[in-house]
């Protein structure tokens, strides 16, 4: 178990989790898992993290065939500037290692910011934690949970 399921069993939200053989010669573990799930790429969410101008971190989930607009998240957070944070701080604030940075169950509660995109789909896939492990549910219930709100952040 890894924080974010835990997290989703305590409140009892609806989720399946999916799991595969991670390649750690793999050069994007987004679509290692579309590939491996035998997923739509825009269907599955990687979890990134921005800083502010300010240090605030951010987090950005974003589609793994995408990348992400750094000004629609400066936009979407109300910021003048971000840039993508330092991996040591993504990973001391989160709790998680690169690569499994889930959007739930992270060590400090940090704003959130989803892609408008997700809300096309009934389900989304992130992941749950660990390299090889996802977690699909419905944007609103990934939402609630990290208190996120919709936004354009994403780029094709």
């Amino acid at each position: 178990m890894t924080p974010a399921l835990d997290l989703l069993k305590k409140v009892r939200a609806e989720h399946r989790v999916h799991s595969y053989e991670h390649d750690p010669k793999a050069a994007s573990y987004g679509l290692e898992a579309a590939e491996k799930l035998a997923l739509e790429p825009a269907q599955v969410f990687k979890t990134l993290l921005a800083a502010s101008e300010k240090g605030e971190l951010l987090v950005a989930v974003v589609p793994v065939v995408g990348s992400l607009d750094l000004k629609g998240l400066a936009h979407a957070a109300g910021v003048k500037k971000v840039e993508m944070a330092d991996p040591a701080a993504a990973q001391r604030s989160t709790g998680y290692l690169l690569g499994g940075i889930s959007p739930l169950g992270q060590k400090k509660r940090l704003r959130t910011f989803i892609d408008n995109s997700a809300q096309a789909f009934a389900t989304i896939y992130v992941s749950a934690g660990r390299r090889g492990l996802e977690v699909e549910l419905a944007p609103a219930v990934l939402a609630e949970h990290t208190q996120a709100e919709f936004a354009d952040i994403g780029r094709a």
